[in-house]
Order: structure tokens, then sequence, then C-alpha cells
């Protein structure tokens, strides 16, 4: 662990989910599926707490039993359209108050398995290195040519000018927010209300870890994945 250093993992997961009945507490490869994250967190050589956030108080039995510290989230930023923002920020307060304050924070997708942990601690390493206030995972964007209809029904190009159509090959890089986890210091959420904000990085990983459960399709997907790549232990 970084010397003197705070950082703290939160996961948040809460009880209701669209598609999936009970979703962040349904089996995945043989464990709810929140587990994979607790887990996954709790090896990390950095990383010094875990937390799990939840309405439900199933979930947080669950994180509980896999070394997780619970925090129950208060209904108002518990709803579909509640930002995971504002669950950071409960739970920044709340870690603050009941153990110690913060230097960095690992927020961390529930539904998103395909990570290991040596993710974490490579994307802490260079947040560190590079004095970033705030990191996103990400995989690179294949250089596809994006398309969009506009008002009238009309197909208009998003990422390039089709009457100057360029080669592929000089196309500059680019990076998709694939939403698996987020690092970011205190300061910058509390005074942004946003995770991302100041001297933004990104830690790139394989394209195949972009994957996350959003449907019962996905979740089959996603387990032939880990299974596929030696994920699950």
């Amino acid at each position: 662990m970084m010397l003197n250093k705070h950082i703290a993992a939160v996961i948040p997961a809460r009880g209701k989910s669209k598609e999936i009945l009970r979703k962040n507490i349904k089996l995945f490869c043989g464990k709810p599926l929140v587990a994979w994250s607790i887990e996954q967190a709790k090896e990390s050589e950095h990383i010094s707490s875990v937390w799990v956030s939840s309405d439900d108080p199933e979930i947080l039995e669950v994180a509980k039993q896999y070394g997780a510290n619970p925090i129950v989230r208060p209904g108002n930023i518990a709803g579909d359209n509640s930002p995971s923002d504002h669950t950071f920020i409960h739970a920044l307060k709340h870690i603050g108050i009941n153990v110690k304050p913060i230097d960095m924070m690992v927020g961390i997708q529930a539904t998103s398995q395909l990570r290991e942990t040596v993710d974490f601690d490579k994307a802490i390493d260079i947040f560190v290195k590079e004095k970033y206030d705030s990191l996103f995972s990400s995989t690179k964007a294949k250089d596809h040519f994006v398309w969009k209809r506009n008002a009238n029904g009309e197909m208009d190009s998003v990422n390039y000018d089709w009457k100057n159509r360029p080669m592929r090959q000089i196309i500059k890089e680019k990076f998709i927010e694939n939403g698996s986890f987020y690092l970011f210091t205190p300061d910058i959420l509390m005074k942004n209300n946003n995770r991302l904000c100041g001297k933004v990085g990104t830690y790139v990983m394989d394209e195949y870890k972009q994957q996350q459960i959003d449907s019962h399709e996905d979740f089959k997907i996603c387990e032939l994945l880990m299974e596929g790549f030696g994920l699950v232990n």
C-alpha cells in the first residue's frame, strides 16, 4: 500500500435493477455479482479499504460476507436517475467521519467484472506518477466511421467528413470511457460534484474488458469471457 495514503474503493450497488432482478447479488460464475468487484479491490496492493454503498440490506449483508464495509445509501440518491457522483460524495463524507479522511477514491462499477486487480494497481501508479486529479478506465476505440440521423431523417457523419474521406491509418487515436472504474481526489469530487475534472488521465484496458452487464444476454456473454480469459478463480 502507498505509505500513509488512504485509498478507498467504493462500489455503488442499488437494490433495484430494471432488466435483471436482484442483479448485484445474482450468481455470476459461482459468486454474487458484486463479490467479484469486492475481491478484486481487496487484493490490490494500493487500496486501503473497500466499501459497498447500497439501499438494500441483503446486498450489504453479502458485501460484508465478502469482506467489504457497508454504507447505507439514502433513498434520495438511490433512484434510477441518481448520478453515481452523489453516491461517491455520500461515501466520502461517511468514510471521513467514521474512519479517516480519504486521499484518493476508486469508484468501481459493480457490473463490470471483466477486470483484474492489476488494473487497479497500474491505474493508481499512473495517477500518482502523472499527478492527475482524476482518471477513467478506457479501451481504445476502433476507427469506425460513425453516422447519425438528423432531424430530417437523413444520415450525417459524426466523426469524419464523408466528402473528404480520410485514410484509416491517419485517424487520431480515440478512447472509449468503459465505466469499469474511476480514480479521483476528494477535492475534485467535492468542488465540482463530478468525478472527472482538473487534469484528467486514462488507464487503457484490454478490449474485451469493456463488456458490462445490463441485460440477460450480457450476463451470459460476460460469463463466457470470464471463463475464456481465465479470470474465474
